[in-house]
C-alpha cells in the first residue's frame, strides 16, 4: 500500500499547472517557501495558503493529467489580522500537494495553512538512508513553525496561541508524535510479526527503520511540541508503534478520522482504533468516514485517471478508488472539511 503509489506520487510532484479563472469571494493566497537548515534541523521546501482580499484571477495549483488542482492566488497579499495556524504533514512518498484541497478550504475559512515536504519520505525522494530517520519528520514540522514565528511578515498574520497539526497516513503518525506520543521499536517489531500484512510494516521494512541501536533511542525520544494546541490524523498508519502510556498522557484535543471502508493493510480497528483505545476519552473525537478508502484523502481524480494510471503502472489506479462505487471523493472531502472545521471551531470557542 505504501509502495504501490510511489511512482505515481513522484510523477504528481512534477506538475503545477496554472489555469486562470474567475476570482472567488473567499480568495486564497498561496506562496512557495524555503526554510534553511538551522540548529540541527534540515532544510525544507513547502508552501503556505492564507486568506487574501486580492481580486486578481486565481489559478489552479497542483493539477496534473490525473488530479484536479485547487484555485489560489499566488503571492497575493494576506488579509490583515492574526489567524489560527494549521501545519500539515504528508504521508509516505507524498508531498505538500496531497491535502491541498483541505488547506484551500481551511484558508477560505480564516486559517493560515503551511505544509512542507519531508526529505527521505517525499515524492522522488524516498530513501532508507534519509527516510529511516523518522524522528526528523516531527522535527521538520517544529522547524516549520519556528521559521514562521521568526519571519516578521508571517508572524503578523499568525495567532501563535492557536496551532493545529494535521497529518495523513505516516503524516498522522507525525502529528501524534508532535502531540506527545512516543514510539517503541520493540513494540512495532513484535506487532509486524503478528501482522506482516500491515502497510506500516511494509513501510518500516522499506525504509530500514530502527536497524541501528542509536536510531531506536532517537525514535523513542519525546518530540512533543508544546506550541501545538491540537492534532488531527487522517487514516493514520504506524499508530501501533506508540506506547499506550504516552498516548494516555497526551493533554491536547485529538481528532481521529479513519477511512470507513475495510482495508486489511490499514485496518481502522487496529490503527485509528488503537489511538481511540488509549487516548484520554475527554480529549478525543473519532469518525470513521463511510465510503472512504485510504487514498480518498488525496485530491480528486479526473474522469480518465484510473485508465491513465493503470496504463503507466498497473495497480496505481488504486489512488483514485474510494471505498465503493457509490462513493464520491468530492463529497468525502466535503464531509472531512466539515468535521475538521467543526473541531477547529470548538478550539476557537474554548479559548
Amino acid at each position: 500500500m505504501f509502495r504501490v503509489v510511489f511512482a505515481f506520487l513522484a510523477l504528481m510532484a512534477t506538475f503545477v499547472i496554472f489555469t486562470p479563472l474567475k476570482a472567488s469571494p473567499n480568495a486564497v493566497g498561496f506562496q512557495e517557501i524555503t526554510i534553511a537548515a538551522a540548529k540541527g534541523n534540515r532544510a525544507l521546501a513547502g508552501v503556505i495558503w492564507y486568506p487574501t482580499g486580492d481580486k486578481t484571477p486565481p489559478v489552479s495549483v497542483g493539477e496534473n493529467p490525473v488530479l484536479i488542482g485547487q484555485m489560489v492566488q499566488p503571492n497575493a497579499r494576506a488579509l490583515t489580522g492574526a489567524y489560527p495556524l494549521v501545519v500539515m504533514s504528508h504521508g509516505y512518498g507524498g508531498n505538500w500537494r496531497n491535502q491541498g484541497w483541505l488547506a484551500t478550504a481551511l484558508a477560505q475559512s480564516g486559517y493560515v495553512v503551511a505544509a512542507i515536504n519531508h526529505p527521505g519520505t517525499t515524492s522522488r525522494d524516498v530513501t532508507a538512508k534519509i527516510g529511516s530517520a523518522l524522528w526528523l519528520r516531527p522535527r521538520d514540522i517544529s522547524h516549520l513553525i519556528t521559521s514562521l514565528f521568526e519571519n516578521p511578515v508571517w508572524l503578523a498574520h499568525i495567532d501563535t496561541t492557536n496551532i493545529t497539526v494535521i497529518g495523513h497516513s505516516l503524516g498522522g503518525w507525525t502529528a501524534l508524535e508532535l502531540a506527545g506520543a512516543r514510539m517503541d521499536m520493540d513494540r512495532i517489531d513484535a506487532d509486524c510479526k503478528l501482522h506482516p500484512e500491515f502497510a506500516a510494516c511494509d513501510g518500516i521494512a522499506a525504509l530500514e527503520v530502527g536497524h541501528k541501536t542509536a536510531d531506536r533511542k532517537k525514535l523513542a525520544a519525546n518530540l512533543k511540541d508544546e506550541r501545538i494546541r491540537a492534532a488531527i490524523s487522517l487514516d493514520i498508519g504506524l499508530a501501533r508503534s506508540f506506547t499506550p502510556e504516552s498516548l494516555a498522557a497526551i493533554d491536547i484535543p485529538v481528532l481521529v478520522i479513519a477511512a470507513g471502508a475495510p482495508n486489511p493493510q490499514i485496518p481502522k480497528e487496529l490503527e485509528s482504533g488503537y489511538l481511540i483505545d488509549h487516548l484520554p476519552t475527554a480529549l478525543q473525537q473519532y469518525y470513521a468516514l463511510p465510503g472512504a478508502a485510504h487514498f480518498s484523502f488525496l485530491p480528486e481524480c479526473k474522469p480518465n485517471a484510473v485508465a491513465l494510471l493503470e496504463e503507466d503502472v498497473p495497480g496505481d489506479g488504486i489512488i483514485c478508488l474510494d471505498g465503493d462505487t457509490e462513493s464520491d471523493r468530492s463529497a468525502l472531502h466535503q464531509q472531512t472539511i466539515t468535521i475538521i472545521r467543526d473541531f477547529l471551531h470548538q478550539l476557537k470557542t474554548a479559548s
